[in-house]
């Protein structure tokens, strides 16, 4: 297996963007991470593409408009791993000697309104069909067992917005106050509407290249040091719940891939600089910091009351603003945490730059518990 390295990235700011083609959103996050990497568009010898929403080939028509070259064009769908997924087969692609150089992209133009499945589904009909229903079953379960208060969930979304209002990216860019996060409307309890991310618009792209190619275009070498895509094992529960077992109790799937992602780099939690995690909403991010293992179970609310989720801190989670202030355009979403640690690696993060940032872990949860783990260095 060879290395990998990131020597491109780029953004589409996630927002919303009226009649804006979707098709353009992604062009544009395309041509960004091309014109970062310095590398010509006929140089690409694969593209592979994450999306949901924007309809069959959508990454050959967002390439169509960059220029055909005949390259290999491959399209995946896989929840809010779509963007991981697309990063993984990039990766395969060039650690396995396949291709020089790779270009990973997602983009969306998300409905307005919850995420909601199959209106057929039989948990549909008995009133399961919307995604914070199950967020917020999630939230209460980690309430009773270990103690964490609407307080905790307050503060992780006034920490993310926070760290928003730094990134011109994000689609919320202004810190929010304890109590408007606290006083705004209940939507599945414990859950407010401050504490849930808005699907949105957005696109990102990353280039990929052999440690021989990336030492040609760049001093600032990030490598990708894993890339793990995982499904669950029986006996956890996922999103939606289609069944749980009362006798089996599993590692749930973001464990299990994180455990991959760090045998793969040689790493452990203990070695990451920064981690930006999927918080979706904001006991999500208490549940997955535990479950990467960034602290023991029930360890997660005494980091965030000490600080050290913080930029400052010992272990910042979620510097971007995470999907609480950037939004979430499913196939985006994934490649754009890898953009903030190429970033943040590069010493390029501007105001939420985190000192001497030298390894950076991103992490991706999706439906039916697709899971999608990466882990950069330089």
């Amino acid at each position: 297996m060879r290395e990998v390295y990131v020597v491109g990235v780029g953004l589409h700011p996630f927002g919303r963007f009226g009649e804006k083609d979707v098709i353009e959103i992604g062009r544009e996050a395309v041509v960004s991470a091309l014109k970062d990497a310095g590398v010509e568009w006929k140089k690409v010898e694969a593209a592979y593409c994450g999306t949901v929403f924007a309809g069959p080939m959508a990454g050959n028509k967002v390439l169509a408009r960059v220029g055909l070259t005949g390259i290999p064009i491959m399209n995946l769908e896989n929840a809010c791993a779509s963007g991981g997924s697309a990063l993984r087969a990039a990766y395969q692609a060039i650690a396995g000697g396949f291709s020089e150089t790779a270009l990973a992209f997602g983009f969306e133009k998300m409905p307005r309104g919850f995420i909601a499945g199959n209106p057929d589904d039989w948990f549909a009909t008995l009133g399961l069909a919307v995604n914070p229903q199950y967020f917020a079953l999630k939230a209460r379960w980690h309430m009773a067992n270990f103690g964490t208060t609407e307080d905790h969930l307050v503060k992780v979304s006034v920490k993310n917005h926070r760290n928003g209002a730094l990134n011109p990216f994000a689609m919320y860019r202004r810190e929010m106050s304890y109590d408007e996060i606290a006083g705004s409307h209940m939507v599945n309890d414990p859950l407010r509407l401050l504490m849930l991310c808005a699907p949105n618009e957005g696109g990102a792209a990353v280039v990929l290249a052999t440690k021989e190619v990336a030492r040609r275009l760049t001093t600032k070498l990030v490598r990708l040091a894993a890339v793990v895509l995982d499904s669950p094992l029986y006996g956890t529960v996922e999103v939606p719940h289609i069944s749980v077992s009362a006798r089996v109790e599993a590692p749930t799937v973001t464990m299990t891939a994180s455990r991959e992602a760090y045998e793969a780099a040689g790493v452990g939690p203990e070695d990451l600089d920064l981690v930006e995690l999927q918080d979706t909403d904001s006991a999500s991010e208490i549940i997955y910091t535990e479950e990467l293992g960034l602290c023991e179970r029930g360890e997660a609310t005494r980091l965030l009351d000490e600080g050290a989720t913080e930029i400052t801190g010992r272990i910042p989670v979620n510097v971007s603003g995470g999907l609480l202030s950037k939004g979430e355009p499913l196939g985006a979403s994934a490649l754009a945490q890898v953009v903030e640690v190429a970033w943040q690696l590069r010493g390029e993060a501007g105001p939420r730059q985190v000192n001497d940032a030298r390894a950076g872990l991103t992490h991706v949860y999706g439906a039916y518990g697709n899971c999608a783990v990466s882990i950069l260095q330089r």
